[in-house]
């Protein structure tokens, strides 16, 4: 069967849907808080087994009304993440299982479609985009990922000078905690190398960052006290795994060569794992298109390609399930051991023949 490219209204249709039940189940409870579990949980998996994959759109397609699904869930996520404090922490009519209902798809949510959004936003060009992108990780309590993915992951991945790339061999866990404090130092430092430089001029945007994400724990705490301060953490923690989880199986193990002047070898589409599940990738934007997003950064997230399987690693796994199983590390080593060496001997054999 042919592929044809996601049509964009099924991407705004897989990534929005869950928004009221959302919304419906914080205000109301029962019925909407399963069915928004179930949506983010268990159907994403069960359509993407049912229904083949999709190719990418034409090349030089344009989709004007691209920004516009990405403002609607940069919004919504801006506006989802204090609701769903209220309706965990304050005084909501949920019962106990009702909270952990919504804290589990909440943060599915955020982390799985509202990352995608703010991914896309910060790599606009137009500085009201990225700086929805950038508020949105603020919300999250993760400011320094518009900086550092921008200026540290996507020159220096697959390789030791970035602290996204997970080593073969390397668990989740050590991983994140690595991840997630070098990439504060590093997209700091390349930032304040900006400024020093004269290439970009005004406040430092990690002020903004710290600012805005204490901002955003002194509104939880309006919103419901000590609690909503926990809840709003936890939420955050909840989405920041994910994102953390999303880069670490998106590079497992994949390194850049060194050329013979000392230099990596530039970016290319073996750098990446792509998955070919087409529900997940319409609800995540393509994100699990990995590769084409690292050689085009600017490429319209409707228009991302999925490079045949010589060109570029790909998982036999949705993301979402190949992120479930990096959280039990000898469960993940296990299992991709053997895709990530027929992928390195594969690209050794072109090598020989190159």
């Amino acid at each position: 069967m042919q592929c044809r490219p996601l049509p964009l209204a099924a991407f705004a249709l897989a990534a929005l849907l869950p928004l009221p039940l959302l919304t419906m189940g914080a205000t109301q409870g029962g019925a909407w808080l399963w069915l928004a579990f179930l949506y983010m949980a268990v159907l994403t998996i069960l359509l993407d087994q049912l229904i083949p994959l999709t190719a990418g759109a034409a090349e030089g397609a344009e989709f004007p009304a691209a920004d516009i699904l990405l403002v609607s869930l940069g919004l919504g996520a801006l506006t989802v993440l204090p609701l769903a404090t209220w309706a965990i922490a304050g005084d909501s009519p949920l019962s106990t299982g009702e909270k952990f209902l919504l804290f589990i798809a909440t943060g599915f949510w955020l982390g799985q479609v509202a990352h995608p959004a703010a991914h896309e936003l910060i790599h606009r060009p137009r500085r009201e985009l990225f700086r929805l992108g950038a508020a949105v990780y603020v919300a999250l309590l993760f400011g320094q990922h518009a900086s550092a993915h921008r200026l540290v992951h996507h020159r220096h991945v697959a390789s030791e000078q970035d602290p996204n790339t997970a080593r073969a061999g390397e668990s989740f866990y050590r991983f994140a905690l690595r991840a997630w404090w070098g990439s504060f130092q590093q997209g700091m430092r390349a930032e304040t190398e900006l400024r020093a430089r004269g290439s970009r001029l005004g406040l430092h945007p990690y002020y903004a960052y710290i600012a805005g994400g204490l901002a955003a724990l002194i509104l939880a705490s309006l919103i419901a006290g000590l609690p909503g301060v926990l809840v709003w953490l936890g939420l955050a923690l909840h989405a920041q795994s994910q994102i953390l989880l999303s880069d670490y199986v998106q590079h497992y193990g994949l390194t850049r060569a060194r050329l013979p002047d000392g230099r990596l070898e530039p970016v290319g589409l073996r750098h990446s794992w792509n998955t070919a599940h087409w529900f997940s990738s319409a609800m995540m934007l393509n994100a699990p298109r990995h590769s084409d997003h690292h050689a085009h950064p600017a490429r319209p997230f409707a228009a991302l390609r999925l490079p045949p399987e010589g060109e570029a690693p790909r998982l036999p796994w949705p993301l979402p399930v190949a992120c479930a199983l990096a959280l039990a590390p000898r469960q993940w080593k296990r299992r991709i051991r053997p895709h990530l060496a027929r992928w390195q001997a594969d690209h050794a054999a072109q090598g020989l023949r190159a």
